[in-house]
């Protein structure tokens, strides 16, 4: 803090600031030229952004399907029945006979797989209602073992991977599931090399759980493993809230417990349903499978202050551990597929369902439960195995006893066999994997069998294909629209009133205006930073040529310039271009020559003038984009990018410059003054003591 004055008695900190206002004057320019150029900036980036959505609609305009808008009719739909995209020609098509429908494969079960006596609730556990089923023997398919899995992606291109599988129990290959990307693999002992197959098949080392494959995995493909295991290992993170722990399984037996304290690991003792630990007690495992700890215990497993992670880790075997297989085989349009299910003695027979219906199968599995009976139907209609059925259910194999015995497939029945639709096309007889179909861009459906040929009383189904003028008038229509929009906006831009007498406010000017006041200044000064700016005046030219010259290639006809669609500018020349539409010449000339309207938007040329309108204006927008991005940028440019920047850049350093210089001249304003000051000072200080002197001889 600077005082002045004391000795001359004037406000030398006024003085200076006087001084320094008429000083600071060029600062005040450079500043404001600085602010014009950050407003210019942003307004040359809200037209580039303009331009780059105009940009999207130009390139959607690029595409067929705002040109061949196809329309189709049937005459029967109750037989056939059409649509069409915009790769489809004007055309018709003649079905005179269609002899036969696709259908899917359907397997019905034997009969019902609950005794007529027997309670069944198909969303409980399997193994606890094994004795409900029909079939006697279903005690002895259950085995022992957890039901495991584990996940893992490729890393590489690779035929082998090994997941670090522990405590694996694989009695036969049938214990094993495994999909890549959901798509399930045959577990193998050896490939089966079957020519024409292209089933995929994995043999895996039941000891180190190392998979090989019998063709190359992609990098980053998702393999999954399901797997067998005599133990199950539980890990449970301890918290001062923690006073209970539920296991996944009750009638826990051979229990291993340990306590992982950072990276100390102990073991703690379990005997007679009582958790100890150095002999004292910290807990209890009762039947259930509950472990319950106590507050002594607590205090053990987590000392006041420990700021490490607390852990335990049970392994232990159950009792209620119990697991069967089943496994099958479909014949679809991608090929084969192969599925394996380990089934947890927990699952309900709704979660079998679930399991198989959500597998790569395609096939739907149905459990009734009044009948209690149980269906399977491919998801796909069509014949995909000549050989014989779809849904191959390996009932030989004992592995699948639980399809085989308990579901009772092994009396299954065939209810409707897969076929293919066979229907007669402008006098081709052919056929199709499904009822639906496309042909030419055509998506036919056949709805019922029906044969004109030897029945004279049916006519043939015509199904005819017609482009969609009104939607195809719409389009344009629409395009037009979001023309004139863009054209007028730059067009204001352009022609907008420059208020050179408004200019940035500076900080002492803010000071003195309200609010409202700053806002209307700052709106004016702001307003005509782009007019008649010659980047955007050069755009509305060319899009304008853009549109006025015809289009000459090879496939253009009389409809080749914009008048002659019924689209010319407005008679106000101060709109800038803008366009209007004669609906009805418009109409008419998509009515009669449809292609000719496609070649004159989007036709495409090695020259200009052999380039449709959309091509043209997207060549014009995309150089206007890169001149506005080379003279302001985008909003994550830096400076030294782009014109405006560096000129910013400039000025800042200019600012910089003259700000230190500012400095140096308001210190030497006050050096001067202090300099006068002690001046005063001791003329005072002289006078006084000539006074005194002059005083005293008298």
């Amino acid at each position: 803090m600077r005082i002045g004055g004391l000795a001359s008695g004037m406000d030398i900190d006024q003085l200076v600031k006087d001084l320094m206002k008429a000083e600071r004057m060029p600062l005040d320019k450079l500043k404001q030229k600085k602010q014009i150029l950050e407003w210019q900036r942003d307004d040359y980036r809200s037209i580039n952004s303009l331009l780059l959505d105009f940009r999207s609609q130009l390139t959607q305009m690029k595409l067929t399907t705002n040109y061949r808008v196809r329309t189709t009719s049937s005459t029967n739909e109750s037989y056939v029945t059409a649509t069409a995209t915009s790769a489809a020609g004007q055309s018709s098509y003649s079905i005179s006979q269609v002899s036969q429908l696709a259908t899917a494969e359907t397997k019905r079960n034997g009969g019902s797989i609950i005794a007529n006596d027997k309670e069944f609730d198909a969303t409980k556990g399997l193994y606890k209602q094994k004795d409900s089923f029909t079939y006697q023997g279903v005690s002895g398919m259950w085995k022992d073992g957890f039901v495991q899995s584990k996940q893992k992606n490729t890393t590489s291109a690779t035929k082998k991977m090994d997941l670090g599988l522990q405590n694996i129990k694989a009695d036969s290959i049938g214990d094993w599931t495994v999909t890549v990307n959901g798509v399930g693999y045959k577990v193998v002992s050896e490939f089966s090399n079957s020519e024409g197959s292209n089933l995929k098949e994995v043999m895996i080392d039941s000891t180190t759980g190392e998979l090989t494959f019998n063709h190359e995995l992609a990098k980053d493909s998702i393999v999954r493993v399901g797997y067998i295991s005599e133990t199950k290992t539980e890990t449970l993170t301890l918290s001062k809230d923690t006073n209970e722990w539920k296991l996944s399984y009750r009638n826990v037996a051979d229990v291993t417990l340990k306590l992982k304290n950072g990276e100390n690991i102990s073991d703690l003792t379990v005997s007679n349903g009582e958790i100890s630990k150095d002999g004292k007690k910290l807990g209890t495992l009762d039947p259930d499978g509950k472990i319950t700890f106590t507050d002594e215990g607590k205090s053990i497993l987590l000392p006041d202050g420990s700021k490490e992670t607390v852990s335990l880790e049970i392994t232990y075997k159950s009792d209620d551990a119990k697991y069967t297989t089943m496994s099958m085989e479909t014949h679809t349009s991608k090929g084969e597929r192969y599925e394996s299910f380990l089934i947890d003695g927990r699952d309900s027979m709704n979660t079998i369902v679930n399991k198989v219906n959500s597998s790569s199968l395609g096939v739907t599995m149905f459990y009734d439960d009044v009948t209690s009976q149980m269906t399977m139907t491919r998801n796909e209609t069509g014949d995909f195995n000549k050989k014989g059925d779809e849904i191959l259910l390996n009932l030989a194999d004992d592995s699948n006893s639980f399809l085989r015995d308990v579901l009772r497939f092994s009396e299954a029945s065939v209810t409707q066999v897969a076929k293919d639709a066979k229907f007669t096309i402008n006098g081709l007889e052919t056929n199709r994997h499904s009822n639906t179909f496309e042909m030419n861009g055509v998506t036919f459906t056949l709805k019922q069998t029906f044969d004109s040929i030897t029945d004279t009383t049916i006519s043939p189904v015509s199904i005819s294909i017609h482009n969609d003028s009104e939607k195809v008038f719409e389009n344009i229509k629409e395009f037009v629209k979001n023309y004139n929009e863009i054209i007028d906006k730059i067009q204001k831009k352009t022609s907008e009133e420059r208020y050179r007498s408004y200019k940035p406010l500076t900080d002492e000017q803010r000071e003195q205006l309200s609010d409202k006041q700053q806002e209307q200044w700052e709106e004016k000064a702001k307003s005509g930073l782009l007019r008649r700016d010659p980047i955007l005046g050069s755009i509305l030219t060319q899009m304008r040529m853009d549109f006025s010259q015809p289009v000459l290639n090879d496939r253009a006809s009389l409809f080749n310039q914009l008048a002659k669609i019924g689209i010319t500018t407005t008679s106000n020349y101060l709109e800038g271009g803008k366009l209007e539409i004669n609906e009805a010449k418009l109409k008419k000339a998509i009515e009669e020559d449809p292609q000719a309207i496609e070649n004159f938007f989007r036709g495409d040329g090695a020259t200009n003038s052999q380039k449709g309108v959309i091509h043209r204006l997207y060549d014009t927008v995309s150089k206007t984009m890169d001149q506005l991005n080379e003279k302001a940028g985008k909003s994550f440019s830096v400076n030294h990018q782009f014109a405006i920047g560096r000129e910013l850049n400039n000025v800042g350093d200019r600012i910089e410059s003259f700000e230190d210089r500012l400095k140096y001249v308001e210190d030497r304003y006050w050096k001067q003054f202090n300099a006068m000051e002690k001046a005063i000072q001791r003329s005072n200080q002289q006078m006084m003591y000539l006074m005194q002197q002059f005083g005293g001889g008298m």
